[in-house]
């Protein structure tokens, strides 16, 4: 896709030279006459590079400046004036505007400062889309997520429509953004929709837009999502908890390609890649009357499985140290590392959370654990049958085992610790020098609150 740039002078002439040079140069131009019709198109079409003049009728340039970039702080204005003085250049530049050029134009000098203007525009995007990669990289090494992997390379160039299903937390979004960011349509919009959170009365206004004074409390022209997300890439989230209106609503757009704003007439079109996600099983929904087969068939071009993590259960190292590294550095900490008899403890869980449960115990496990070194000790009890200190000692699973035998007299000394300083787990952690957090995790683990008194 061309890049776009407006165009906004009262001077037709000035319109149509620079329509004619910038268009000879491979860009895609539009022209306004003021500043209410530039900030208008601004919410039509979002174009990387505003030309603005400062004398125009009504608003002028200057305060279509302010408005610009009171909205939209990234976008490169350049101000061009008949008027010019070293004090307009100077405020126009302290308001964000990239560069100052006097009338009349020397064409050469605007190609040259469009040209700077917009690698910038392109650096900055290269560099928010090196952050994707790392942000919304799907690590693991296991079978099922190389074959994911490779599947998502696949299918991520061409404009096919795709449904994700995966349990929750095994990371559909991210699977989501990695298809956007492989395809052609990368550099444009990623929207997300999330299908669950979106009010019955207000769907289509969410979906479509709407104009100034439509409804009660429509203070101003809002755009629908399908509206931002034209070029670009859609992501409907949970899609089958739409309602069976809202579903309606979703199939006749994916079908027409076009809608209106609500309170408006103006067709608007829209050229978007869907992706679709789910954890539900959508046959049975179908079954059961919650879900359209019509726009199932629509949605489900090409289905793609996100593993739960217990289907991937070797990732969880890999993944654990990468969320470690992560949150160490977010909470700007010396950076921790994961010891090896930790590692086994989360490899014994069945994480019915998926990644998500995975990431959040990493998080608070970063946050709380006193040393830089993450033990099997700082782990809280994931689950009765999968955390060792969670298993009774005297079980008939432990029985006889190694780790059954240490575990017993771990817990018979703890129980003698206590009895000494009478409960106190102050002085008991102290005296056995445990701290006071883990001391009340294997108390509560081994069921110790019931001998207190005895």
């Amino acid at each position: 896709m061309n890049e776009t740039i407006l165009v906004v002078d009262d001077e037709e002439s000035i319109c149509q030279s620079l329509e004619g040079i910038l268009s000879d140069e491979g860009y895609e131009v539009l022209t306004v006459r003021s500043g209410e019709e530039c900030l208008d198109i601004i919410e039509e079409e979002l174009p990387s590079l505003v030309l603005l003049d400062i004398w125009l009728p009504g608003i002028d340039g200057i305060e279509t400046l302010k408005r610009i970039k009171g909205k939209y702080p990234q976008m490169q204005v350049i101000m061009i004036s008949g008027h010019g003085t070293v004090e307009s250049a100077v405020a126009t530049t302290k308001l964000g505007a990239f560069d100052f050029v006097e009338k009349p134009l020397s064409l050469d000098k605007i190609v040259l400062s469009v040209n700077h203007a917009l690698d910038i525009v392109r650096l900055e995007e290269e560099n928010r889309l090196l952050k994707n990669e790392q942000v919304h990289k799907i690590d693991g090494k296991s079978k099922a997520i190389i074959e994911l992997r490779e599947m998502i390379q696949i299918i991520s160039p061409t404009n096919a429509w795709i449904l994700i299903m995966g349990e929750n937390g095994t990371g559909k979004e991210l699977v989501a953004r990695s298809i956007h960011r492989q395809s052609s349509r990368a550099n444009n919009p990623f929207i997300e929709v999330n299908c669950a959170a979106i009010p019955e009365d207000l769907i289509e206004s969410e979906l479509f837009g709407h104009e100034k004074g439509a409804f009660t409390g429509a203070t101003e022209k809002k755009r629908g999502k399908f509206d931002l997300a034209n070029k670009g890439t859609i992501f409907l989230d949970e899609v089958a908890d739409m309602s069976l209106k809202a579903q309606a609503k979703i199939l006749r757009i994916l079908q027409e390609k076009k809608f209106e704003r609500v309170g408006g007439t103006k067709v608007i079109g829209t050229d978007v890649r869907v992706l679709a996600a789910t954890n539900k099983d959508l046959e049975n929904e179908m079954e059961d009357g919650r879900f359209r087969q019509d726009l199932y068939y629509r949605l489900n071009v090409i289905p793609l499985e996100v593993p739960p993590l217990r289907d991937r259960i070797e990732d969880v190292p890999l993944l654990a140290r990468q969320f470690v590294r992560d949150f160490s550095r977010k909470e700007a900490k010396t950076e921790k590392h994961i010891a090896d008899d930790a590692l086994a403890v989360l490899m014994e869980h069945t994480w019915p959370g998926n990644v998500r449960e995975l990431k959040n115990i990493m998080e608070r496990l970063v946050i709380t654990s006193p040393s830089d070194i993450i033990t099997a000790d700082d782990i809280p009890p994931l689950s009765k049958e999968n955390h060792r200190l969670s298993r009774r000692p005297d079980s008939s699973e432990d029985e006889g085992s190694l780790r059954g035998a240490k575990e017993l007299f771990e817990k018979d000394y703890i129980a003698k610790k206590l009895a000494e300083n009478k409960w106190n787990v102050k002085k008991t952690a102290e005296a056995i020098g445990l701290e006071r957090s883990n001391l009340h995790r294997k108390i509560k683990a081994y069921g110790l609150d019931d001998m207190k008194g005895e």
